[in-house]
């Protein structure tokens, strides 16, 4: 999945941008870059925002910290007490924490990661890494790990959010539903957009050269802004219902759990990013757990 690099265009005249979008919907990279380039990896449901947009990756130009966001209907918010390695976003002067998509230019509520390799050409030369996001009933969460840090459970397929330590952003249960009143129906978005709202406003203050405009003109400025998908799995979330055994009484009990996470594991050649991504549901392996 690739910009036109071939193509000049006339003063003042739009690039087209690229997407593609799962069929399929889902209930409950790395990214391209250069100046004028806005790309993102995200999921959105449908009549945005009142079925919720994640968005696990997205920056612009040549940034390079990652930034994670949540758009939503009214009234979900994130919790500033909740544990992340990340800063809570403040352009504009104000902290992001209302995720109601339609006040404040649609900004959101949003996490900017610590580290300055998360996004663009520094996370290019450093050799890639794997994003993670975690969608259950506790709420919405996204890791990032650089190549000489990704976690071995990822590496031998079989991934598990409990032994990663603190997520880079967490949208908590606490103050915004995940499951049910927020988020619904979620379609898997690649997109690379040009200018634009983000890419476009702050392009004056990028230290790109010219304007957008004239960058959108000359199509070998866009080089970089490509992604190459490998595959993708994607596994629905499924309820698991067992009987649990007390090993002291020796009586069963009722329990239940699930939770799916997205991971894209994520490599980089000198002009793209390779990458894959999977959707899994971990299922419950303790010994002493009996299937129903």
């Amino acid at each position: 999945m690739s910009a036109d690099s071939q193509t000049w265009l006339p003063n003042g005249s739009y690039r087209d941008s690229v997407r593609i979008e799962s069929y399929a919907r889902y209930d409950g990279g790395i990214a391209p870059w250069g100046c004028g380039v806005w790309p993102a990896w995200w999921t959105v449901g449908p009549d945005w925002p009142y079925n919720g947009e994640i968005d696990i990756i997205e920056g612009v130009h040549d940034n390079q910290h990652n930034q994670v966001a949540f758009h939503t209907a009214p009234d979900c918010k994130m919790d500033p007490s909740a544990n992340y390695t990340g800063t809570i976003s403040d352009a504009g002067g104000y902290q992001h924490t209302d995720c109601n998509g339609l006040i404040n230019s649609n900004a959101g509520c949003g996490v900017t990661e610590w580290s300055r390799a998360s996004y663009g050409p520094l996370f290019d030369e450093q050799g890639g890494g794997v994003f993670a996001m975690k969608w259950d009933e506790n709420g919405i969460a996204v890791w990032s790990f650089f190549r000489a840090a990704v976690p071995e459970d990822i590496g031998q397929g079989t991934p598990n959010p409990g032994n990663w330590g603190l997520p880079s952003a967490i949208l908590a249960s606490s103050q915004c539903n995940p499951l049910s009143r927020y988020f619904n129906q979620h379609s898997i978005v690649f997109d690379i957009t040009f200018c634009g709202d983000w890419a476009g406003n702050s392009y004056a203050t990028s230290g790109c050269p010219g304007t957008c405009d004239e960058r959108l003109m000359d199509p070998t400025n866009f080089v970089n802004a490509t992604w190459s998908i490998n595959y993708m799995r994607v596994y629905e979330k499924v309820p698991l219902y067992a009987s649990l055994r007390n090993s002291a009484a020796g009586l069963p009990s009722a329990h239940t759990g699930y939770y799916l996470v997205a991971v894209a594991l994520l490599s980089s050649g000198n002009l793209y990013f390779r990458f894959r991504a999977t959707l899994f549901e971990r299922p419950i392996t303790d010994n002493r757990i009996e299937l129903l």
